[in-house]
């Protein structure tokens, strides 16, 4: 169907409950309809294609990422993204992620052993929540015994999604980012000076030591990269495994293949990715008039790149609404595409290898153990459920 001129984005309700539990049908509609469209309430116009989508995350003369926490690198354009990206790179490293691999591995393992004899647990709230913020404390040298704190502060940035389609209760939300921002300032200065006195081999210390060309990171630069990697370290992780067992649980074939031929596992995790992707959109402003999708889109208006939609889009993925687990090629944009490159995208891979694979190897005929809808989580750009109960049996490897 041709895209409709002017046409608005008044069809479904991409932001009601039931949509964000199951925004598909919907995102294969507006798809077809008007790859390109506005959200007439709020004003906001949203990209549903494949080729939009990644035209809308590098283009960067159209397209600004400025317009969220300004600390945030995400929310910057070059050169300012660029030297905040570098310098945290240097602390951010490869290397460090992939020393991680034995903690993490401990880390998966005492969670699970904690509910493997039950036959069940809440895989959110006893495994996908808690590993990522345990990780994360690791990678930081924080006290285990702040992280109610991390979690807390993490609810805060997701309701932050909220400010963008606009709506009631912006104000509050905004006010309670401004609160939270000031008692992480109090904290992290702390902790900070504690580093400098005595440096440790922690990514706090390496945020600190990291220089270029003479300029080293401020601690509200230090502050952003922090508050970023707890929303987005923690969450995609968080989405990627719960989501990994939707799938599995809802595509008995491929659980039983992965079961047999655990080097699919990977695979199937890009698989998870595009199929239900952790992050369902970014935002976007435009820099100037732009023509998409058969669509004006003027100067200064919000552009939300619908990646859950893109990585559905028929266009690119054969039969995209099947879970195959060894889908190749698999070109999905869950981490996004072009410099704001997800910079955590390996640890959260790593973090889902292990946990799967440890959760895969000591059970078997994992299933969803209630039939109510699930909640979804508080952020409105992420994808997945609050609370996920799951039945199973203890494989003899238990």
């Amino acid at each position: 169907m041709p895209t409709l001129p002017g046409y608005d984005c008044t069809a479904v309700d991409l932001f009601s409950i039931e949509n964000r539990r199951n925004p598909y049908p919907a995102y294969d509609q507006m798809r077809r309809m008007a790859p390109v469209c506005r959200e007439p309430a709020s004003g906001v116009w949203m990209v549903f294609d494949y080729e939009g989508v990644k035209r809308l995350l590098t283009d960067l003369q159209a397209f600004s990422s400025m317009g969220g926490p300004p600390e945030w690198m995400i929310f910057q354009d070059p050169p300012r993204h660029s030297r905040l990206r570098a310098l945290v790179a240097q602390a951010f490293t490869p290397g460090s992620v992939a020393a991680l691999e034995p903690r993490i591995r401990e880390l998966s393992r005492r969670l699970i052993d904690a509910k493997i004899g039950d036959g069940e647990m809440d895989l959110a709230l006893d495994l996908a929540i808690p590993l990522p913020m345990l990780v994360i404390g690791e990678m930081l040298g924080l006290p285990p015994e702040d992280q109610s704190s991390f979690e807390r502060w993490n609810d805060v940035f997701l309701r932050m999604s909220y400010t963008v389609p606009g709506g009631p209760g912006v104000e509050e939300i905004v006010a309670e980012f401004a609160m939270t921002t000031a008692e992480m300032h109090e904290y992290l200065g702390r902790l900070l000076e504690e580093r400098r006195v005595r440096p440790r081999n922690d990514l706090f210390t390496r945020l600190l030591q990291a220089e270029l060309e003479g300029e080293r990171l401020t601690q509200t630069e230090i502050l952003g990269f922090f508050q970023l990697l707890l929303l987005a370290g923690s969450e995609t992780t968080t989405n990627l495994l719960n989501n990994a067992v939707i799938s599995l649980a809802e595509n008995r074939e491929a659980y039983a293949r992965i079961q047999a031929t655990p080097e699919l596992l990977p695979s199937a995790i890009e698989e998870v990715l595009r199929y239900r992707s952790p992050l369902q959109w970014m935002f976007r402003i435009a820099r100037q008039d732009v023509e998409m999708g058969g669509q004006h889109i003027p100067a200064g208006k919000r552009v939300l790149a619908m990646i859950g939609a893109a990585n559905r889009d028929p266009a690119i993925f054969p039969e995209p609404n099947r879970f195959i687990p060894d889908r190749n090629p698999n070109p999905h944009l869950a981490f996004g595409h072009g410099i704001h490159f997800c910079l955590g995208s390996s640890l959260a891979r790593l973090e889902a290898k292990i946990a799967l694979a440890d959760l895969l190897e000591r059970t078997s005929e994992i299933e969803l153990a209630s039939d109510a809808p699930w909640t979804p989580r508080p952020g409105l750009h992420v994808h997945g459920p609050t609370s996920l109960p799951i039945r199973f049996r203890c494989s003899a490897a238990t």
